[in-house]
């Protein structure tokens, strides 16, 4: 008795996520959404300080507002000095409309 292969379902009814995703308008844009943050943070990485590079994350992204996690208030105010140069960038690659959110995420340790 082998391992099952990767292109059959594990149970019969279960669908892969790929064709889970295409079957599901809903999952289907939220992919979208999650493929359009990431694009968006490649744009602008060049922008970014080294520093701050491995610290900026894809966020949430809707119609009008994308959101760029960090994890602390020091990298959330370098990132907020370059709103501007940011955005312009996103403008020209043709992302107008769309501002941008800072979001910090600290993350407590467990006891």
């Amino acid at each position: 008795m082998g391992a099952p292969k990767p292109d059959n379902p594990t149970s019969p009814g279960t669908l892969h996520l790929g064709a889970a995703l295409d079957r599901s308008q809903p999952l289907a844009l939220l992919l979208q959404r999650l493929q359009g943050s990431r694009e968006r943070l490649a744009a602008i990485r060049e922008e970014l300080p080294d520093t701050l590079r491995d610290q900026v994350r894809p966020g949430p992204l809707d119609k009008t507002h994308w959101t760029l996690l960090v994890p602390n208030g020091a990298a959330g105010s370098k990132l907020r000095q370059l709103l501007p140069a940011l955005q312009a960038t996103l403008d020209a690659r043709g992302w107008q409309g769309t501002s941008i959110r800072i979001k910090v995420q600290s993350r407590t340790l467990p006891d």
